[in-house]
């Protein structure tokens, strides 16, 4: 390879880079954005009086599976019997 293919394939690898450098951070802005978004969503609920602590807790609980959930209550239900807290 002489000189100038070299350059020529340094220079397309170069701007390969900066696009995927690019691309990502737009995506750390919009990501960062959504944020911001997810913040005053909360922000309103709680103004409306809704207690955003356990929303958050109902949101993680909605992206779990049923079963999961099932087997988690039922043995946090017998660990509390266990220790009398039921």
């Amino acid at each position: 390879m002489d000189e100038t293919n070299i350059d020529a394939s340094y220079r397309v690898t170069a701007d390969e880079l900066r696009q995927f450098i690019e691309r990502y951070e737009r995506l750390e802005m919009e990501k960062k954005d959504i944020a911001e978004q997810q913040k005053e969503v909360m922000a309103e609920a709680k103004g409306r009086g809704y207690d955003t602590k356990v929303m958050r807790k109902v949101i993680a609980l909605r992206k779990r599976d049923k079963d999961d959930i099932a087997e988690e209550e039922a043995v946090l239900e017998m660990y509390k019997e266990a220790l009398g807290m039921a």
